[in-house]
């Protein structure tokens, strides 16, 4: 009798253990999943924003008027990665954030503006080289923070 209840005893204990263990490693499992859908949302509408003011932009220096934009989305979209990004990615989300902000003094706070004095498609594109070699850098170390692809993009998409 002594040994049936032994054995049904560590039997219940084993399962209890199996359940709490299972439910630790499907908790973890599902926090990751969901820091990583949090990343993704935040790194898309980083990189929406990025396109969307940049066409703007382009487009008003190729018309020669004015144009506007709300930078508090922008703003909150940089926000919003700060919160979610591991630091490897922060720290290039900084750095394009800092070529964005002399890009705009190229091309929207200067002189050089899309209604005084607009730039040419080529001026405007060589303006664009220090936010577009940032965002790839950025991407790479986004792909690398999610996938470990430690080969990387030589090269930008979109912007």
């Amino acid at each position: 009798m002594l040994d049936t209840l032994v054995t049904t005893a560590a039997g219940a204990l084993a399962a209890t253990a199996g359940v709490l263990v299972g439910g630790i490693v499907t908790r973890r499992a599902q926090d990751r999943q969901w820091i990583r859908d949090q990343q993704l949302a935040a790194y898309q509408e980083l990189f929406s924003h990025y396109a969307k003011f940049t066409m703007e932009l382009r487009r008003a220096h190729g018309e020669r008027r004015g144009w506007d934009y709300d930078w508090g989305e922008w703003s909150a979209a940089l926000m919003h990665v700060s919160l979610v990004a591991p630091t490897e990615v922060a720290v290039e989300v900084d750095v394009f954030g800092r070529a964005i902000d002399s890009f705009l003094d190229q091309v929207e706070r200067g002189e050089r503006t899309p209604v005084r004095n607009p730039l040419s498609p080529e001026e405007f594109e060589q303006a664009r080289q220090a936010p577009a070699q940032a965002q790839v850098r950025l991407v790479n170390a986004i792909r690398r923070s999610l996938s470990n692809d430690h080969k990387g993009l030589l090269f930008g998409i979109g912007g």
